[in-house]
């Protein structure tokens, strides 16, 4: 039988799967990216794919007059969750998940943007996913934009600048604001990108790049461990075998 396949949508080449990467290849999947950076039009289809991952990027999910895949990433999105297709959205990947679902995300009145605390809700702490943190859990941040929770999604994780910061609906769609695919090299590289300089010059003496690095030299084996565990637990809801039984043949 054929390795099963995920889609990812990608939208700079600075904000890639990470450490998620090699944890999809070892479990077997093959992995498609869409670049929607290099081509804004495209409209993937998402027959014989298992899972769409929505990963972040610099622009806000509202700018879709600049960016007009965001509108389209919005309609496969929706699309995806009625298919029951797995899907985990990260940072505006979360809220591109969140408008889909008939959410609302506006800017937070402060940035997240270095290495902040989260906290679990009761129904997090539950939650076969993200049960993996503790009830107060050090992550790396790097967003400026809040969500409201959709309807009938489950809220599973805030923080004191976003008050969702991890979400569910049904069994197979997860939304984190957060960045648990980083490692050191990738905080660096975003520390240093020229298209994230505007942001840090604005949120200097609050947000300072040295105290991020230093930071990253306490927790980031923490955060490595913790990526490791929360997604593999994603990894293993897919069902595959299951599923794909249960699905027409094409």
């Amino acid at each position: 039988m054929a390795r099963p396949k995920i889609l990812v949508f990608q939208h700079v080449p600075y904000e890639p799967l990470g450490t998620l990467d090699p944890l999809l290849k070892d479990a077997g999947f093959r992995i498609r990216y869409v670049n929607f950076g290099r081509d804004a039009m495209q409209r993937p289809a998402l027959d014989r794919y298992e899972a769409l991952i929505v990963l972040g990027g610099p622009m806000n999910a509202d700018q879709i007059d600049r960016y007009p895949n965001l509108g389209t990433e919005v309609e496969l999105i929706r699309e995806a969750v009625e298919r029951g297709m797995s899907v985990l959205g990260i940072c505006l990947g979360a809220q591109l998940l969140a408008k889909s679902l008939g959410g609302e995300v506006a800017p937070n009145d402060v940035r997240e943007i270095g290495w902040h605390d989260v906290h679990l809700t009761d129904a997090g702490a539950d939650d076969p996913v993200l049960s993996a943190f503790a009830a107060r859990q050090r992550v790396f941040q790097w967003h400026e934009d809040g969500i409201a929770l959709p309807p009938g999604c489950e809220h599973l994780a805030r923080s004191d600048a976003s008050h969702v910061q991890a979400f569910r609906h049904g069994e197979h769609a997860y939304g984190f604001q957060f960045h648990l695919e980083v490692d050191q090299s990738l905080i660096e590289r975003w520390l240093t990108v020229p298209a994230n300089r505007p942001m840090l010059d604005a949120e200097r003496g609050r947000v300072e790049p040295e105290r991020i690095r230093a930071d990253a030299l306490h927790y980031i084996d923490d955060l490595q461990a913790l990526s490791r565990d929360t997604f593999g637990r994603w990894i293993e809801r897919f069902g595959i075998s299951a599923r794909r039984r249960a699905l027409p043949s094409r």
